[in-house]
């Protein structure tokens, strides 16, 4: 049984080297959901995670299972203590036991490099969660002090994009003003630690949000004429690495211009409902191979052009026991039986938007300027040019926001 199980994970990778990913991205991290009933034993995950050269793993928990796979990989991870815990963990006490039996019991087998304490906690507009928030990250990090780990894991939490107030131009970059002195104390937190600010990007919900507005090529990495920061004068010729320049311009505001930026969560569906506009397999190909590619360039944004873009692609595998719409469902780069979702097609000639983005002009095919953004929101998303406060239900994502 061993046996035949090991043949046929084996005949699945090696298939996947050759028509999933002929180039591996260098430093690239996946988001490894567990959210369904039919997938992988961990063991299985580990050739599926190398055969896709990602370097990081970003676990929504501490599952024993998973890390003790990984050990002696050298693959490095993310754990993570999910919203419910939060309270438990302004404890002390429960924090270093907790840290004892989840972190410390791995190491230094499996590389684990950071916990998130909490995911995007500040949109749930739920004072108690917001209010446990940095106690239980001081807690975490005084464990991992106390028993002689801060210098190898970091502590941090993961924040939805409709922190932001303002996002475009990206140089207008700003967090909502309810949320300054709850933000300011993180930041703090993660200025003395060195622990990096982790932020869940997601262009889709932009585009679903407004096709007709938000041109798709913009948004899928592709040639188009973009678009130029006019108080910058840069130039963007795709949206995540806009959107992750408005984060660095709200960071700078508050006084924190050389905090570290991850993309703890970023990814398009293959899938979706009838409603659900963008969610096909071929626009999914284009968002995650065109992102891979970039990520293998290790190309910073044109704000940063010379930063590493540390960025997870959310999801390992589709997870058919998500709630809510049936893109959530359909994240996956890889079905549960380990076979890709789809083909993400790279090669070494293709021509992707990002690969030089700092100056004004045009890159690739014209498109038409983007619209200068409404004054008054006219949806719960109004695309790329504003951010909204709504939230989409994500399961283990959290409360999603309606991006850029």
């Amino acid at each position: 049984m061993e046996f035949h199980r090991f043949f046929f994970y084996a005949s699945i990778i090696l298939s996947i080297s050759v028509y999933l990913f002929p180039i591996m991205a260098n430093s690239m991290g996946i988001n490894y959901g567990q959210i369904a009933d039919n997938l992988p034993l961990p063991e299985d995950v580990v050739p599926i995670v190398k055969s896709i050269g990602a370097t990081k793993v970003k676990l929504y928990d501490a599952d024993p299972k998973v890390l003790k796979a990984f050990a002696n990989t050298g693959v490095e991870f993310i754990v993570g203590l999910g919203n419910e815990y939060l309270d438990k963990m302004r404890d002390p006490a429960k924090a270093q036991a907790w840290v004892k039996q989840n972190v410390q019991s791995h190491l230094p087998a499996t590389k684990i490099t950071c916990i998130f304490v909490g995911n995007e906690v500040l949109t749930f507009n739920d004072t108690s969660l917001s209010n446990s928030l940095l106690p239980a990250m001081q807690s975490v990090h005084t464990a991992l002090v106390n028993l002689g780990l801060d210098k190898q894991v970091t502590v941090t939490t993961a924040h939805s994009l409709s922190i932001l107030e303002t996002s475009y131009p990206p140089s207008s970059g700003a967090f909502r003003e309810d949320l300054v002195d709850c933000l300011s104390e993180t930041l703090s937190f993660h200025q003395k630690t060195g622990s990096p600010f982790l932020i869940n990007a997601y262009p889709f919900f932009a585009y679903k949000g407004n096709p007709k507005q938000v041109p798709l090529d913009f948004v899928l990495f592709q040639p188009n004429q973009g678009v130029i920061d006019p108080a910058t004068n840069l130039h963007y010729d795709n949206m995540l690495y806009a959107q992750i320049d408005a984060v660095y311009n709200a960071l700078a505001s508050l006084g924190y211009k050389k905090l570290a930026v991850h993309i703890s969560e970023t990814g398009w569906p293959s899938k979706g409902d009838e409603d659900e506009v963008g969610a096909t397999a071929d626009n999914a190909k284009k968002y995650n191979g065109n992102l891979i590619k970039l990520m293998s360039k290790k190309t910073g944004t044109p704000m940063r052009p010379n930063s590493d873009l540390n960025i997870y692609v959310f999801a390992l595998f589709n997870e058919n026991m998500k709630p809510g719409p049936t893109s959530e469902r359909n994240y996956g780069l890889f079905k549960p039986d380990g076979t890709p979702a789809y083909s993400l097609g790279i090669s070494s000639t293709s021509n992707v938007a990002g690969s030089n983005t700092t100056t004004g002009g045009t890159n690739g095919k014209p498109l038409s300027p983007i619209p200068t953004p409404p004054s008054t929101p006219t949806s719960s998303s109004t695309g790329y040019l504003s951010i909204s406060p709504a939230t989409v239900n994500t399961s283990s994502r959290g409360p999603c926001c309606l991006l850029l």
